[in-house]
């Protein structure tokens, strides 16, 4: 019976009792939810299984092929490491929206119907907005009701796009909508009509991926989230997306340059950012444009630099989060501005920070170097020149925000900020010493990764794929060498982007200074001319009612008492005017 049900709906539905156990006990129950779905989901064998009726729909709730099992594992493992990370916290409320999210995004990469997919896709929605919430503030409130309007408006258009693609083709399967509607070389133009139902999906798809001017929701929203929220938000939510592409839309051609501005334009916004969890997210938007870049262009290897990049990327990129959160946690700040030598209170959290920090740059011997080098090779290979160009630019961009950056401001800066502390929580520590031996296990023998990828076996010459030529390693090596050299130049010469306390807007100018000056204007504008029809209204009906008043008040002729002869005589020239009327329009 429990191989018919999505995996992960023992954490789902297991987060249901978790205010009902106190203390170690807690702890215990939430360490071993995920670890025993991990372990259900280990047992299943490949194929599909959960087939129900529902009124005229046939679902498939589970298939398990070898693009949702990495996925799959990923997620479990961020899920078990997520639940480390959060057992100092005694917070039911964020403790069940976690598992409930987590346990949503699992069992939605192992959705093999588009209707089920919705189901957890909004699922996450709901649960995750909790996190944001749980931080209490007014920002957070805020910023939250904005996450969830474009989370649960990607979740409607992605149930309209499914109707009409059913209504065209008769089938949920969640499949290859690209080669079902030939849309390989789908392109701006082919947006409309006659490819209503995937174009619908495609763009509730990209409003989860945070696509360019549909991604202010993310650096909205995690910085305000809770310290160990963020660290679950930053895994799940855009990485589904991802999933859903890689399972939907492969070799779709758009894709790459939306992908190639995700990774640039992040890159300006983030070395001018100060909060440091604001620049990991606008980091998060970057790498993401690297995973589209790859789906986009189609290819097994491609894919498979996508997939890999996308696992490695939960963890490099949860590691940075979780110092980030333990510094918050500690020091109460994140501001580049009011931080410095926090190394002397925190040498740990310094030190997996920085394997962080390399592991996103793409340092050999780290997992960015041995994922992204599969999507930069596929990209050149296929003669992508110049979009090979911009990612190799987004690298160097990369390392500057998030390889520098981060760890510099965080922990070492132009000053000592004075602030002692003491270190992370011992949970804390085991969590992001975990992530951060995967990272470097990965970085040095990147086989077993290679080995679960979709494609893996596809091909003889991606099975021995090899990212330590000397080819890929000098260049890298050049790259981060001369972006490292720029930095310390910049830096010692007092040049670096200062650290000011201040909020950076981009995209969300839109709303937070356009359209208000536009309402403010148009209520200067408008106001005089709405008083003045309110008051000429007034007027009138004021005119009408006095009137009305002159002929029917107590004074007025219909208002005065008739005596019953003059009444008679009323009623009598009204009933001959009848008549006459009447019989005058009978015809002959």
């Amino acid at each position: 019976m429990l191989d018919q049900l999505p995996p992960a709906t023992i954490i789902v539905v297991g987060a249901l009792l978790v205010p009902l156990l106190r203390g170690r006990l807690q702890s215990f129950y939430l360490l071993a939810l995920p670890i025993v779905s991990f372990a259900h989901l280990l047992s299943l064998s490949e194929g599909t299984y959960g087939h129900i009726q529902l009124f005229d729909y046939t679902l498939m709730m589970v298939r398990i092929d070898k693009l949702s099992l990495v996925f799959g594992y990923i997620f479990h493992i961020m899920a078990i490491l997520g639940v480390v990370y959060a057992l100092h916290m005694r917070d039911n409320v964020q403790h069940m929206a976690g598992l409930i999210y987590a346990g949503s995004a699992i069992a939605g990469a192992f959705a093999g119907d588009l209707i089920t997919l919705f189901v957890f896709w909004e699922l996450t929605a709901i649960s995750s907005v909790f996190l944001i919430w749980s931080s209490r503030t007014e920002r957070a409130y805020r910023a939250g009701m904005r996450y969830l309007i474009i989370q649960v408006g990607s979740g409607v258009i992605l149930l309209s796009g499914v109707l009409i693609h059913y209504h065209e083709t008769g089938s949920l399967a969640f499949g290859n909508l690209a080669q079902m509607y030939n849309l390989e070389s789908f392109a701006f133009a082919d947006f409309g009509s006659e490819h209503l139902g995937p174009t619908l999906i495609f763009i509730a798809f990209g409003m989860k991926c945070a696509f360019p001017f549909l991604h202010n929701w993310l650096q909205d929203a995690y910085p305000e989230a809770t310290v160990t929220g963020t660290v679950l938000l930053s895994a799940f939510t855009t990485k589904l997306a991802i999933y859903t592409f890689a399972r939907a839309f492969p070799g779709t051609e758009i894709l790459i340059p939306i992908g190639v501005v995700m990774t640039a334009f992040p890159v300006f916004f983030a070395v001018i950012e100060n909060d440091l969890r604001r620049v990991l997210a606008y980091s998060l938007n970057n790498q993401l444009g690297f995973m589209l870049v790859g789906i986009g262009v189609g290819t097994t290897m491609a894919l498979n630099g996508a997939v890999a990049h996308a696992f490695a990327h939960i963890l490099y990129k949860g590691l940075l989060f979780m110092s980030m959160g333990a510094v918050l946690y500690r020091a109460g700040t994140v501001k580049a501005s009011e931080l410095g030598g926090l190394y002397k209170s925190m040498p740990w959290t310094t030190f997996f920070c920085i394997i962080g920090a390399a592991s996103i740059s793409a340092f050999p011997l780290f997992s960015g170097f041995v994922t992204k080098s599969l999507t930069l090779t596929a990209t050149a290979g296929e003669g992508w020149t110049i979009t090979w160009f911009v990612l190799l630019f987004a690298s160097a961009g990369v390392l500057h925000h998030s390889g520098i950056k981060i760890p510099y401001y965080g922990f070492f800066g132009h000053h000592d900020s004075g602030i002692r502390c003491k270190e992370a929580p011992l949970n804390m520590l085991i969590a992001m010493g975990v992530v951060a031996f995967l990272c470097v296990g990965i970085g040095v023998y990147p086989q077993p990764l290679y080995d679960i990828l979709p494609y893996a076996h596809t091909l003889p010459y991606e099975k021995a794929f090899e990212p330590y030529t000397s080819s890929h390693v000098v260049m890298q090596l050049q790259l981060l060498f001369f972006a490292l050299l720029s930095f310390a130049i910049l830096a010692k010469k007092q040049l670096e982007t200062p650290e000011l306390l201040c909020l950076n807007v981009d995209f969300d100018w839109t709303y937070r200074k356009l359209l208000p000056a536009v309402v403010r204007k148009f209520v200067s504008v408008g106001a005089p001319i709405r008083d003045g029809f309110f008051n000429s209204s007034k007027a009138l009906i004021s005119d009408i009612v006095a009137g009305l008043s002159r002929h029917h008040g107590p004074e007025g002729v219909m208002g005065r008492t008739w005596s019953t002869t003059g009444a008679a005589l009323v009623v009598m020239i009204l009933l001959a005017a009848y008549l006459v009327l009447y019989y005058g329009s009978v015809p002959g």
